[in-house]
Parts: C-alpha cells; structure tokens; sequence
C-alpha cells in the first residue's frame, strides 16, 4: 500500500490493484484538495528578481504551500542575471512572501519551502549558466525525487523570449522523453505584438515544447468570478433562455484604471492600451460572456467554444465611428493631482498612444446577431473597477403610466471582475406608497460575504493548473491569433492618428461618450 505523511500525496493506492482506497480513514471525503496536488516537480523562473516574480509568482506559491496544495517533494529554482547563491535568493523569496501573499505567515511553512530553493545565475545567452540549470534539474531527480518534472515560467520581458526557448532547445530541458517526466512552459503577455509576430512566437514555442506543454498564461482567467461565469450560465437555467438577441439589448465590458503609467514607460509607449489589455483581457472576457455551452467542462471544448466566438468578432462598419482613441491629461484623481501622460517620465512629448480605447464589436452568428458588444479600457479614471454588464430589452408592453415608471431603467445583470468580486441584478420594483411608481432597485451577491474562505489570487490558481497540467483557463494559439485579427485592422486605422485628450479622474473622452449616443445608448455608470 502505498501511504501519505503530509497534505501533498496525492494518491493511496491498494497494492493489488492499484486504484485508490475508498475506505481510507485519514481521508476526508470532503477534502477536494488531494485531486488538485501535482506530482513532485520544480518550478523555474526565468526573471525571478522582477516585479511579477516578486510580487505575485512567489507569493502565489507561499499561498499553495500555506494551503497544502503542494507535494512534499516540490523545488523553486531562480534564474537571473546575479552573483547569488541559494541563500540569496532565499531571503529575497522570504521577503516577497511575507509582504504580498494572501494567506498567514507561518514559519513551519516557509520552513519546508526554504530547504527546496536552489538559484542559477547568470545571462539569457550564456550557455554555461543554462547548462549549469539543466544539470540542476537532472541532480534534483535523485535529491529531491521531483523524477524530472518541471515548469518554466518566463516572467522575462518579450523580447527575450526566442533566446530562452533556444537555450531550453539546446540543453534539451524542454524534452519530456530525456528528462524523464513532464516539461511545460509558462508564456506571459504580451503573445506578440500583431499577429505577424504571434505566428512567429506560437510556431518557436511550440516547435521546443509539444504544444499541450505551453501555457499562456491570461491572470484575469485565473479570477474567480471570470470562472463564475461559466458557472453562472451553465449551472442556472435561470439566465439561458434571456442569453440571446431576443432579450439582450448589449453588452458592455469595461476595464478602467485609476493609476497612471508608472515605471512602465518603454513598454507602454511602445503597446498601448489596445495592445496591453484589449488584445487579450477583454476579448477573452466577451468570449467567455458569449460562448456557446461546452459538451463537457473539458479544456479543449471549453477553448473549442471560445475560439467560435473570437472567430465570429466583427468589427464596426466605420472604425473612425465605433472606436475612440484617447490619452490621459493632468487632472485630479481620487483627490490627488495627477500628471499628464505627456509629462509622464521617459514619454516622448510627441507621443500618440493611448491610454484609453473603447470599441463597438459585433458577433456574427444565431446567438448575438445584431447585440452591440461595447468595450472599453483606460488608465487615470475615477476609479479602478472591471466589470461585465449584460443590458436587457425593455418590457414589450408596460400597463403604466408614463409618469409611474419615469425612473425606471433597463433590467441589467452585472458580473464585478474587481476589486469588489461579485454579481448585481438590476431589476424594476414598486416604491411603497399608494401610487404605482416604479423605481430600479438591485439585488447584490458579493464573494467576501457569501463565503466563509476567501478568493485565491489568479496566479494562484493558474500556477497550480500548470502544475497539474489543466489547460482549461490558457488561452491556445487559435485564441491569440484570432485576437489579433481583431486588433490588427484597429491599430492599421489608428497609424497616423491622435487621440482623444480626456483629463485625469474623467471616464474618459467625450467622444466615447458620443459614440454610444448615436446607438441611443449611454455608459452604464461602474
């Protein structure tokens, strides 16, 4: 038989036949962890001394730790350009997990992490310091039993990205059948930066890993109320028969920022806000809002279904009429003054991209023929909210008086991505009174109130589902390049153009504003 000694052994096995034990009394049927624990296995990460490794990827894996959600046989290796040893960088492991994870601080905890970090140092293009990590690996097999499993998690700027997948190439780090276990690859956003350069990137990816090993990884797939939706409309039947044309007036997704640029200057100038979140957050949002139902809750008919929609995106007749384009002036925002983007450090004052974008989509098929899909997306706005708003038709015929329902509005369910994760049902009702007026009232679900345990960050779960190999939540190559195909004739349109100034602490330009009103419909306020 064979037995478990801490929350990380994911199977007990009868040595005759080799399936698992039902009648095991240690085992809590209600304990739903122990399907959800990987094999031993190590994690690389490439950039470890960034802000994503520091801030998110470190403490993501503290979290899992802290959650018994990892195998007793588990590595964190780093790689950077430093003079480190294992002890460097396990105390600036130690420091990123005790200001940014999610869950207490327990030494016990860190206490087994700590003796599971290993360090290589050196450059993306340095052979010996990749042949040193490899040998690495092959020596952590017989140390720490991992039997060859690994993740490599590029937390590494994009351009980078070619020359350390050809040294994985080259050392034979990305080959399953040589190490002996499983090999996968984590790819951040940006997946390119058109879809010229996203074929390319997709083609090297998955020429040095199989493609079932690559992950690209979205963080907003891995929030839980992205995966609610899934939930939402295909666990109720209360809402399927209202998800189509006949009862959805439109849909609009907004992503709106209440900080600036940053230290992010060089790589926003050069993206802009269709490229950094359009591209993907939100498409992959409106995919996720209107796909059709999946045969099963697969990876692959999940993604089947998503890429169905992103294929049937069409874009508006005029683009000069269904986008705006807008950058950010000084202004005030949640009552400190802000700068301008133009006055931002290191912004060229001749610059012309945007900090905001919002664009009407259409989908071209039986489901949402003619629904408008708004979307927008903007930095140094009142507030940072991302949320999903599903817009219903009025009522064929209302009995009433016109004054009686004067303050009546459109029916709405809200999805809150962030910060306030939740969902908000916006319905008519009467005021109590002895007159019939109607007035708009909401029925309001949040996550923090409706259950006890709190939301795992996304990169907490994402990391996981690497780890256990679940693809279901990453986008694939279809998904990206069909993404792009959207984007590219967008920013094609915009060359040459200016955008639309809107102050700081705005929802953005009066052209957005505008282009709503000619549809006869206005910004649900968020």
């Amino acid at each position: 038989m064979t037995t478990w000694s801490a929350p990380g052994q994911s199977r007990i096995d009868d040595d005759e036949t080799g399936e698992p034990l039902n009648d095991n009394p240690l085992r809590d049927p209600q304990d739903r962890r122990l399907p959800r624990i990987p094999e031993p296995c190590a994690v690389v990460i490439f950039g470890v001394t960034g802000d994503l490794a520091r801030k998110k990827l470190i403490p993501a894996i503290y979290d899992l730790a802290n959650r018994g959600m990892l195998p007793p046989s588990f590595v964190v290796a780093g790689f950077a350009r430093r003079d480190w040893g294992d002890d460097d960088f396990e105390a600036l492991a130690k420091k990123s997990a005790q200001e940014h994870a999610r869950t207490p601080w327990r030494e016990e905890v860190w206490a087994r992490l700590a003796g599971n970090i290993k360090f290589v140092g050196g450059s993306f293009d340095d052979d010996a310091a990749f042949d040193e990590l490899s040998k690495t690996l092959d020596d952590l097999c017989d140390t720490h039993q991992i039997k060859g499993n690994a993740a490599f998690y590029l937390s590494i700027p994009p351009s980078a990205f070619p020359v350390v997948l050809k040294q994985l190439a080259r050392t034979g780090m990305a080959d399953n059948k040589r190490s002996g276990g499983w090999r996968r690859v984590v790819v951040e956003k940006p997946f390119g930066n058109d879809l010229k350069s996203a074929k390319q990137l997709n083609a090297l990816v998955d020429d040095v890993f199989t493609a079932q090993d690559v992950f690209r990884i979205d963080h907003y797939l891995g929030k839980e109320t992205v995966q609610n939706i899934l939930a939402l409309r295909f666990a109720n039947t209360l809402f399927d028969p209202l998800w189509n044309s006949k009862y959805v007036d439109s849909v609009q997704i907004t992503m709106a920022e209440d900080v600036g640029i940053g230290s992010r200057a060089g790589f926003y100038d050069a993206t802009g806000t269709a490229r950094d979140v359009l591209q993907n957050h939100l498409l992959q949002l409106l995919a996720m809002v209107a796909m059709e139902e999946p045969t099963s809750f697969d990876a692959a008919e999940i993604r089947a279904e998503k890429l169905k929609v992103l294929k049937a995106i069409t874009l508006p007749s005029s683009i000069t009429e269904g986008t705006v384009r807008g950058q950010y002036l000084a202004g005030w925002v949640a009552g400190e003054r802000a700068a301008g983007y133009l006055e931002e450090e290191d912004i060229p004052e001749t610059s012309t991209t945007e900090t905001y974008v919002a664009v009407r989509l259409g989908i071209q098929n039986r489901r949402w023929a003619g629904v408008p899909f708004y979307i927008r997306a903007g930095k140094r706005m009142p507030r940072r909210v991302t949320e999903i708003a599903v817009l219903f038709k009025g009522a064929p015929h209302q009995p009433f008086r016109k004054a009686d329902v004067e303050s009546l509005g459109q029916n709405q369910l809200v999805v809150r991505v962030q910060p306030d994760e939740g969902l908000m049902l916006k319905f008519g009702s009467k005021v109590p009174g002895t007159t019939m007026e109607l007035r708009d009232i909401a029925m309001d679900f949040q996550y923090g109130e409706a259950f006890t345990d709190s939301s795992p960050e996304a990169y907490e779960r994402l990391i996981l589902d690497v780890l256990i190999g679940d693809r279901t939540l990453f986008p694939d190559a279809g998904e990206v390049e069909a993404c792009w195909r959207v984007v590219d004739p967008l920013e094609a349109e915009w060359l040459g153009t200016k955008p639309e100034p809107y102050r700081s602490g705005e929802w953005g330009p009066r052209a957005a504003d505008e282009m709503l009103h000619r549809d006869h419909r206005s910004w649900r306020r968020a």
